[in-house]
């Protein structure tokens, strides 16, 4: 009997040491930012996104002056809360030549341009007509896909100028249990068509890459880790099979 309970024991621990070490991987796979010591750490961040102005992207332009004649000509009755809404239809278009309309001066070539430049554009256009004016400049249509292993998967309306990607996971209820933050898809739309780059979420030096801040368009795909329901990746389920062997060990024991 003794050799048997011995025998029993051995092969109980080979069915777990499996689990636990597989358990141990997969966490490894859902950590964020791993490596990062608990004293204050710096990373250089890529800064401002540079993206380029496209057809059919909407920008709202608002036009203020302290010169009252001026300021009172571009008034208009403005809510006391400007949302995503509001700030759309009351976008101008950037036309299939690249080209906005704005009222009483030339349309203008955007097309290619960032959001500053874009600005200074207008910024200028404007100068030749009106004194003392302040141009300012959002994209209404920033928005960002995230999809897979998080809690609220969907789309989601930029109203800052930028985003980073750890936000845009925020913005859609976090990471799932399961999500492998290891391989991160990102496919970003460009001039010669979608660009795909997996990215590493697990990995501090994200912090640091090009792809840290956002696009607009952009798609954010988290897929699940592979041993989603193995016993290790699954605090209940081992303890459950623990308790079983225990059990059954002790029984035969008695």
């Amino acid at each position: 009997m003794k050799n048997f309970n011995t025998l029993f024991l051995k092969l109980a621990i080979i069915i777990l040491l499996p689990a636990l070490i597989s358990g141990c991987a997969s966490r490894k796979k859902i950590l964020m930012l791993q490596g990062i010591s608990e004293k204050t750490t710096s990373f250089n961040n890529p800064g401002k996104s540079s993206y380029k102005l496209h057809k059919g992207d909407n920008l709202y332009i608002k036009v203020y002056s302290v010169d009252e004649k001026t300021s009172k000509f571009f008034q208009s009755d403005f809510p006391n809360f400007m949302n995503p809404t509001y700030l759309f239809l009351n976008s101008y278009t950037i036309d299939e030549n690249g080209y906005i309309h704005v009222s009483f001066i030339d349309k203008l070539l955007v097309e290619g341009l960032t959001i500053e430049e874009s600005k200074n554009l207008i910024q200028k256009a404007l100068n030749e007509y009106f004194k003392e004016c302040t141009v300012a400049v959002k994209l209404t249509n920033f928005q960002v896909s995230v999809l897979g292993e998080v809690n609220n998967p969907g789309s989601y309306t930029i109203e800052k100028e930028q985003v980073n990607i750890f936000q845009a996971l925020g913005l859609a209820g976090g990471p799932k249990e399961f999500s492998n933050l290891m391989k991160v898809t990102l496919v970003r739309q460009t001039d010669t068509g979608s660009q795909v780059q997996v990215l590493d979420l697990t990995n501090q030096k994200i912090l640091e890459s090009e792809y840290y801040y956002l696009m607009p368009n952009d798609i954010v795909y988290i897929e699940p880790v592979k041993a989603k329901t193995n016993i290790g990746s699954s605090p209940y389920l081992l303890v459950s099979t623990l308790s079983l062997v225990l059990l059954a060990l002790n029984i035969f024991v008695k």
